[in-house]
């Protein structure tokens, strides 16, 4: 298994990526909300390293919000055609403007314009207001460069731990948590008890 967690979610990422039908870089994303209560919604991994996860989203979003307001979060992957799930933990900063400007760019068209045209989580009247606002703004920009909203960004889940999980016979599953203290901490592995 080795000593390094973000070695082994990259081999088991690309394993997902070969076997998923869709969308094998999907995560169920975690945080509370100003009660403690908690929400889960799913959202797409967009990039990581030994910095840790990241995903973009609206920050005037529930998550958004949400993420703002706590600075932790909670992530899990789950790729059922390979029977394994990896969690994560730990806090959340935001990205650079650097890195948040080059992935909006990255984006389709459609998708930057998008970005523009959805208050995030908020009541809409009709789907036919949202089309209205996507024409309109299709119209102002065209096919020149959309700019990233100021209310459009990353998040970087810096993991504290990272559990990963498969499947067994007789529910006799295999789990190895990796934890560390802080960000920059050495990791210790342990096994769980499935």
């Amino acid at each position: 298994m080795g000593d390094d967690p973000f070695g082994l979610f990259a081999n088991w990422l690309a394993e997902a990526e070969a076997s998923e039908p869709n969308d094998p870089n999907a995560l169920a994303l975690a945080t509370v909300d100003e009660t403690g209560l908690p929400d889960v919604r799913m959202v797409l991994l967009k990039d990581f390293d030994a910095a840790g996860f990241v995903f973009y989203t609206n920050f005037e979003s529930s998550k958004g919000r949400q993420l703002l307001a706590s600075r932790k979060a909670a992530m899990c992957f789950h790729w059922k055609s390979l029977r394994r799930q990896v969690r994560v933990r730990g806090p959340v900063e935001v990205v650079s403007e650097a890195e948040a400007d080059a992935y909006f760019t990255s984006r389709p068209l459609g998708s930057r314009i998008g970005a523009w045209a959805s208050a995030q989580s908020r009541p809409l009247e009709s789907r036919a207001v949202l089309e209205a606002r996507v024409a309109e703004l299709g119209d102002q920009y065209g096919d020149s460069a959309v700019p990233r909203p100021p209310h459009w960004s990353g998040f970087r889940l810096v993991p504290q731990q990272i559990e990963f999980w498969h499947d067994g016979a007789f529910r006799l599953h295999d789990r190895a948590l990796f934890s560390r203290d802080g960000d920059a901490g050495a990791w210790r592995i342990e096994r769980l008890y499935p």
